[in-house]
């Protein structure tokens, strides 16, 4: 095997979840750690790469913690080790519900009725164990004896959240879009690593494609992404459901959750259920219960757009 780097800077616990939640493309797979128990000051990013890191890749990932400006970045050489595993170290599994989500290091034995992923880091987002991803997974196994015939998972990153709805309604059709071709490929492999079969992937920006809106209307819309997307998304993702469809909301600090509200109550949604993981909330709406059509699509937010995340 050849030669790998790790470099590593301090970060706080609002810059590791932005790195966390967010569309980096930064050729390295990113890490964030608490370092001090329930300290929102003491986290750590490790860049994990090929490489040795060049001038501009430093620079990308100092840019990714502000509070480290003066810190001097720690890279290291991992000669003859697995930096892949090292990679996922940190992330122990996770139980939300009747999923785990595990990665390579940190393998699993599912007890009867689970299902257990394995996620590894990677380019798209998704593993599991940010509280947005792992809020969606407990939001969609507490649906679990609701009718879905038609799904589909706007953002998809690392595939985690279409996996679990195939999982839960094995007859649906359900169908994983991203604006990243990468996040589609890993979501592939992803998918094939754990023998998830009958998805469509689709390469798209937002919920307006002519692969989406031929499989309209959906009667679940799961959109984990970033508040300023999913604002700009409103008319979009009303007018790809069907009457009275579930859709599960993410990416959001709970400060912007009453705008995310307030735009999907414009287009006829009504909330029903809101679940809050740290700084974050998770939201499930009901479409309106006639078809929303004509709606103009709002551009502005696009440039954050990100995943399956």
């Amino acid at each position: 095997m050849s030669d790998s780097w790790k470099l590593s800077l301090p970060c706080t616990r609002a810059e590791a979840e932005a790195i966390d939640a967010g569309s980096i493309d930064i050729d390295a797979v990113l890490v964030t750690t608490e370092t001090v128990e329930d300290d929102v000051e003491h986290w750590r990013l490790d860049a994990f790469t090929d490489n040795e890191p060049d001038a501009d890749l430093i620079a990308a990932i100092r840019a990714l913690a502000p509070s480290a400006a003066a810190v001097v970045p720690e890279i290291e050489q991992l000669t003859d080790q697995d930096w892949v595993t090292l990679s996922q170290a940190g992330l122990e599994p996770i139980r939300e519900g009747r999923f785990i989500v595990h990665t390579e290091a940190h393998p699993v034995t599912p007890t009867a009725g689970e299902r257990a992923f394995l996620i590894n880091a990677s380019q798209a987002f998704g593993t599991g164990h940010h509280g947005t991803t792992a809020g969606c997974l407990t939001m969609l196994d507490r649906m679990s004896g609701a009718p879905v015939v038609n799904a589909i998972d706007l953002g998809t990153g690392t595939g985690l959240l279409a996996f679990a709805a195939r999982q839960l309604w094995p007859e649906a059709k359900v169908m994983a879009t991203d604006i990243d071709p990468v996040a589609i490929d890993v979501a592939r492999e992803n998918a094939a690593r754990n023998g998830v079969d009958r998805i469509a992937y689709v390469v798209a920006d937002g919920a307006q494609s002519p692969e989406i809106e031929a499989d309209a209307p959906f009667d679940l819309i799961i959109a984990n992404i970033l508040a300023g997307p999913l604002v700009a998304m409103a008319g979009e993702v009303a007018a790809i459901a069907a009457p009275k469809a579930t859709i599960v909301l993410a990416g959001l600090l709970s400060t912007q959750a009453d705008k995310v509200k307030s735009a999907y109550r414009a287009v006829g949604c009504a909330v029903e259920e809101s679940d809050t993981r740290g700084d974050w909330t998770i939201l499930r709406l009901r479409a309106a219960e006639m078809p929303v059509t004509n709606v103009p699509s709002d551009n502005e937010g696009r440039e954050n757009w990100a995943r399956d995340i």
